[in-house]
């Protein structure tokens, strides 16, 4: 009776539970209690949270599934950190110890469910259909309406910049530098994208970073905004904006597309997705595709890319001291990007008094689209319960996106071998 107890306590998963696993459940933990109990973007931190949640326990078949030569099964761990599909043989009583300690004999002859749905990462697909959803939901005709945002979106990629100096400094080579500068852009599906090409061993730990400071906008940009502003200045109600007819809007959107892909070939794919899904939003004719783009798509790649990060959060590989330093580096490179598109706004203001611009939607040029923006209204109206700004901030809002898939591509073009 001890034996069939002891032996099926062998065929449980309770003697591979890990300190860092256990370390991760609480990571799990805090990261729900965000997206469930606080609703700071649950769309995002939901998925993410119950990936890494089935990265750190014991699964069978759901990641990678190998056998050795001999055809006795073994189980893997898959991670898309690098351009090569990791196999880690675990260490389980059933397996054979010799084919353990020869892992060069162990081929993958198919993956589990997350090995193939892990592949949107890897082959560059879930990024570009994020940007086509965000497309289709967004309106570009604050940017249209009033040019000058553009700049504020400009000026927030800033923190990009800075970033990259900083992890150089930190001695990360330039290609994980430019990945973790890239975080200061709010951006997860071009830090996923970028990350992909430059740094994959980086991947888990940067799509993390950028995806959970994405989801705390809410918490991280207000104290900086109060910071360098003033309550008068909070308070400043900008002038109604004008109406956009469908044709500038359609022609920005060609125009825009041809220019930054003509300047910035490696950006194609995020830009030319991001163009196309405003196309079908704002044509007219295709409001199927513009509702599939807006609904179905969106929200089922939401769930993969999300879930996919998550199982990249592997105890053993996260917690490094690497990874910390990039979560510091991401702090850094989004506080400096908020701070910089504020402080552009009231230098702006300077040349421009007869039509002044709130300073808060200057922090929207991060591209946390809506979310920045409704940052900046939720502010505005705590100085004035009249002052409608979200409007408003949706044009450095949408510049931002486009200025970061923009400096990616730059990225991409001078440091990919």
């Amino acid at each position: 009776m001890l034996q069939d107890l002891f032996n099926f306590f062998r065929e449980t998963g309770f003697g591979l539970v890990t300190w860092q696993m256990l370390v991760m459940w609480v990571v799990v933990g805090v990261l729900l209690y965000l997206g469930v109990a606080k609703g700071f973007e649950p769309l995002l931190l939901v998925p993410i949270a119950f990936g890494a949640l089935l990265a750190n326990l014991p699964t069978r078949g759901l990641l990678t599934l190998a056998e050795d030569a001999h055809g006795t099964e073994q189980y893997a761990v898959f991670t898309v950190e690098s351009e090569v599909l990791h196999q880690e043989v675990l260490d389980h009583p059933r397996l054979d110890q010799e084919v353990v300690a020869q892992e060069s004999e162990v081929t993958r002859i198919h993956g589990g469910l997350f090995d193939f749905i892990s592949q949107g990462i890897k082959l560059e697909l879930f990024p570009p259909l994020i940007f086509l959803g965000v497309g289709a939901l967004t309106d570009f005709g604050p940017l249209i309406a009033n040019p000058r945002t553009l700049l504020l979106g400009g000026a927030a990629q800033f923190g990009v910049l800075v970033t990259f100096i900083g992890s150089l400094l930190f001695g990360f080579t330039a290609s994980q530098a430019a990945s973790i500068g890239i975080i200061g852009g709010a951006d997860g599906p071009t830090a996923i994208f970028l990350s992909n090409k430059l740094a994959p061993e980086l991947l888990g730990a940067i799509a993390v970073a950028a995806y959970s400071y994405m989801a705390l906008v809410p918490m991280i940009q207000p104290p900086i905004m109060r910071l360098l502003t003033t309550k008068h200045e909070r308070a400043i109600k900008m002038k109604k904006l004008r109406e956009v007819s469908k044709l500038e809007k359609l022609i920005f959107v060609l125009l825009v597309t041809v220019v930054c892909i003509l300047l910035v070939p490696d950006a194609s794919p995020l830009i030319g997705m991001l163009m196309l899904g405003n196309f079908l939003r704002e044509c007219g004719v295709t409001q199927r595709l513009m509702g599939a783009a807006q609904n179905e798509i969106i929200n089922v790649v939401t769930i993969f890319l999300g879930t996919s990060v998550g199982l990249t959060m592997q105890g053993s590989r996260f917690l490094q001291a690497e990874t910390i330093k990039i979560i510091l580096l991401g702090v850094v490179a989004f506080s400096v990007s908020t701070a910089a598109g504020v402080l552009a706004a009231k230098l702006m203001n300077v040349f421009s008094r007869k039509n002044p611009i709130n300073p808060l939607i200057g922090s929207a040029g991060v591209s946390a689209v809506p979310m920045a923006a409704r940052v900046s209204q939720v502010e505005g109206q705590k100085a004035d319960p009249n002052n409608f700004l979200l409007m408003h901030a949706m044009g450095p809002n949408v510049a931002g996106v486009i200025g970061t898939a923009v400096i990616a591509g730059y990225f991409i073009a001078t440091l990919a071998s």
